[in-house]
């Protein structure tokens, strides 16, 4: 029997990365691609206990780079695409929105257009609450599937476009998708320039931990292998067109969050540091997933449960951060793969 193909943009980054280990795992049956460009933030290292088994397969390409996704589509014959890739730091699509919107626009038209020209059985596209906007503080309010996209930066509406394209390539030519919009995630593998690992990361070094404004954002928090399950559910089960929104009922205030970590590592608060807010800063975000619920997904990790997990990770795997906020990580690709 063929083995079914699926292709995995982005594999390299923190959630791609953790799907990609999820579904060779879990699927001896199924050949998983992780096709990712190793840019910043891209690190092959995650994938050492993964790299020798037979169905894993690394391919280094630009999603923007239309005749070389091209060539790979037609040469692999993908049955299914999950599509991780995308710049996605707020402050760097402040810094340079331009590459946002090569990356995460004009790269997903080729991936569409590329699923298009072989006929794959289904395209998810995984995308973020942030396309919705921001909510006020009232904790009766949610995101849901219908709530109008409104982005508040660069990144935000560049993921909304994406969004708005993978729609259009359903509605225009029949082409399977689904679209899930997910809260912050966190786990094991998360660049240290996100919230929680570069808070972890800090307080182990004893370091000052910069905090937006006053602190009081608030994001809901899901853990990475709640996410991974859940699009595993949405990639087999999701219906055809639809949109699945991937939250984790886990709300809390940026500072909650900082304040967390540092009692947990039994450290000082002093540490904390408050500067300049960020521009456009999001008051708070929330999911309903009632609509994914009713496919059968649940979350299975508290932000108790999962923040000590994540802790304790990061603890546990001292070398790869640290070899990530040395820069050491970018020569793994050189070292492994080049004769």
């Amino acid at each position: 029997m063929t083995k079914k193909k699926v292709l995995v943009t982005g594999g390299a980054g923190f959630i791609g990365g953790n799907f990609v280990q999820y579904m060779v795992n879990k699927y001896p049956e199924y050949d998983i691609y992780n096709l990712d460009l190793l840019t910043y933030a891209g690190d092959l290292t995650k994938h050492k206990s993964i790299e020798e088994k037979d169905n894993y397969h690394f391919v280094k390409a630009d999603i923007a780079d239309r005749e070389a996704i091209f060539a790979l589509f037609e040469k692999e014959k993908f049955d299914y695409v999950t599509h991780f890739a995308a710049e996605s730091h707020v402050d760097r699509s402040i810094t340079n929105p331009e590459i946002f919107v090569v990356t995460n626009v004009l790269g997903t038209q080729v991936l569409l257009d590329a699923s298009k020209h072989i006929g794959v059985t289904k395209f998810v596209h995984v995308s973020t609450d942030e396309v919705y906007g921001e909510l006020d503080f009232d904790p009766s309010t949610f995101f849901t599937e219908d709530t109008p996209l409104q982005p508040n930066s660069p990144y935000s509406a560049s993921k909304a476009s994406s969004d708005m394209l993978v729609r259009a390539y359903h509605e225009t030519f029949g082409l399977p998708i689904n679209i899930t919009r997910c809260s912050n995630n966190y786990g094991p593998f998360h660049f240290p320039e996100k919230l929680i690992p570069l808070t972890i990361s800090r307080v182990l070094n004893d370091q000052k931990i910069p905090v937006y404004g006053d602190g009081k954002n608030i994001r809901d928090w899901l853990h990475v292998l709640d996410h991974c399950a859940a699009i595993d559910l949405v990639l087999h089960e999701g219906a055809n067109g639809e949109v699945y929104n991937v939250g984790g009922h886990n709300e809390r205030t940026n500072l909650e969050v900082v304040k967390t970590i540092i009692s947990t590592l039994d450290k000082s608060e002093e540490l904390i540091e408050f500067v300049t807010d960020r521009l456009g800063h999001d008051k708070r975000y929330a999911i309903d997933p009632t609509k994914l619920e009713a496919l059968g997904w649940k979350p299975t990790y508290t932000f108790e449960s999962g923040i000590a997990q994540t802790i304790q990770w990061y603890l546990d795997n001292k070398e790869w951060w640290e070899q990530i906020i040395s820069g050491e990580y970018q020569n793994y690709f050189e070292n492994q793969y080049t004769l």
